[in-house]
């Protein structure tokens, strides 16, 4: 029997860093390979986490470990971390007009950074990657893992984090132009999903309404008004707590939304039971001045700061429990705004304008009109059963 030995890359899966390992393989005397049989465990020179060898499924290629199912990037790993201002990702995310957006767009980086180097997504480091070493054969690996595993919208949200950080890394003098252009040159993933999310039906919207109706303190009224303009004007969560209180014109209903998406501000007007809910809630809560909505403490004391989008959720689910109405989010209220105003013969232009939408194509994801075409077909069909 001989034996040979060779060396083999590992990526470790305790702390994720590459180091370097010699394993042996016996052979018989005409030269077919044998099994492992020395060397079995290797220990990281880092963390000095064990790794037994028989258990990878992996070939260094280069730079890059090929895996059974995909390929990972160990020298996109950064072990000297630049300054804060010469990170492209952190340059990127700076540049984003809301926490929201900063908030996805980092976990979309963390995603990105688990499928090219082997991290877990949800610690994965977005600051140690090395950007500006991306290339062509890095973003197209990257587009067909996504395709495979995400919806198109996440995936080609993930993209679009992907060319933005890219981009920030050529201002930065980090990668030529050429090398630029080249690597952010993969297309969108097209395909189309229903939406997430449901509608509420009307019985819903009152069984909130009745119960909020029902608590006579502050916070019923604030809860009614809440789900009135979420309801009648489509509003998004952080378009709601940004109101101030000279942002309403009570006298026609209109209101000044300031803090639309993309820093676009717009116009909507409420009217009807939502404007009655809204006068009311100003009357009770004595407001001459600053945020609309302000939370309600304990012996119904009303604070005069400005309530989160998460405490909009949280009241949400609250009042949909004492109504008994199955879950829904506040973006759910949204897209009954819009399915119910299309279905109404508002003209998809106009809800649009309302909604914010930058584009039609996104108002039209909400229409349910085919939706109820198709059930009207189906209905014409008899099975004798």
């Amino acid at each position: 029997m001989t034996e040979s030995t060779r060396p083999i890359a590992i990526i470790c899966p305790h702390c994720s860093q590459r180091y370097t390992a010699r394993w042996a393989r016996t052979a018989d005397e005409q030269g077919n390979p044998g099994i492992i049989d020395a060397n079995f465990m290797a220990v990281c020179e880092y963390c000095d986490g064990v790794v037994d060898i028989r258990t990878l499924n992996a070939l260094t290629v280069r730079d890059a470990v090929l895996y059974l199912d995909y390929t990972i990037y160990p020298d996109l790993i950064e072990h000297y971390l630049p300054p804060i201002d010469q990170n492209p990702a952190a340059v990127y995310l700076y540049s984003l007009a809301s926490e929201r957006s900063r908030r996805v767009m980092t976990q979309a980086l963390r995603t990105v950074a688990s499928l090219l180097t082997g991290q877990d997504a949800r610690s994965a480091d977005i600051l140690s990657i090395r950007w500006g070493a991306m290339r062509y054969p890095h973003t197209a690996a990257l587009r067909a893992r996504l395709s495979q595993i995400y919806s198109p919208a996440t995936a080609n949200r993930t993209l679009s984090a992907v060319r933005g950080v890219l981009k920030e890394a050529w201002r930065l003098g980090q990668m030529s132009a050429e090398d630029y252009q080249r690597s952010i040159d993969v297309q969108n993933i097209k395909g189309e999903s229903v939406p997430a999310g449901r509608e509420l039906s009307a019985g819903e919207i009152l069984a909130l309404v009745n119960v909020c109706k029902a608590d006579s303190s502050p916070a019923g009224t604030r809860d009614a008004t809440i789900i009135g303009l979420l309801y009648t004007c489509g509003l998004r969560r952080a378009e709601l707590v940004a109101l101030d209180v000279s942002d309403v014109d009570p006298a026609t209903g209109r209101l000044l939304v300031r803090a639309g998406k993309g820093r676009k501000q717009r116009t909507v007007y409420v009217q009807g039971g939502a404007l009655r809910a809204l006068v009311d809630w100003m009357a009770k809560a004595q407001l001459q001045a600053g945020p609309l909505f302000v939370p309600i403490l304990k012996g119904s004391r009303i604070t005069p700061r400005r309530m989160n989008a998460q405490s909009i959720y949280d009241m949400l689910k609250k009042r949909a429990t004492e109504a008994g109405v199955k879950d829904f989010s506040p973006h759910d209220m949204r897209r009954t705004f819009v399915g119910e105003m299309l279905e109404r013969g508002v003209d998809i232009a106009t809800v649009a304008n309302i909604a914010g939408h930058a584009s039609v194509d996104t108002t039209r994801r909400y229409d349910r009109r085919p939706e109820e075409t198709k059930k009207r077909a189906a209905e014409k069909l008899h099975f004798p059963y």
